[in-house]
């Protein structure tokens, strides 16, 4: 069984024991979340939400809060003597998906 959820503007699909990381989220870790559920699929049937299914949930327990690897974005202009280097840490969420209700 898979649900596809959505949170911090992103879908994730996700199945019992799923491990992932997503944008930030508030909580400790140990404690328990709970996500909008926009489909729901069990071997070849799927049932789909509009825009999300009612009475399905999917709860997640916060593993760790941490941050992704550093990206680095560079800038320069040709024959200008112009460079600048910048690098981004996005704060993340570790959950590992706990159980899905349909």
């Amino acid at each position: 069984m898979y649900a596809v959820i959505r949170t911090g503007g992103k879908q994730y699909r996700v199945a019992k024991d799923d491990t992932l990381a997503v944008e930030k989220l508030a909580g400790e870790p140990g404690e328990t979340l709970t996500f909008e559920v926009m489909a729901i699929g069990e071997g070849e049937q799927l049932t789909l939400g509009q825009p999300l299914v009612q009475g399905a949930a999917v709860t997640a327990e916060i593993v760790e809060q941490g941050r992704a690897d550093k990206i680095l974005v560079f800038k320069k202009k040709r024959r200008q003597n112009y460079r600048r280097k910048k690098g981004h840490r996005q704060h993340e969420t570790l959950v590992k998906i706990t159980g899905i209700t349909a």
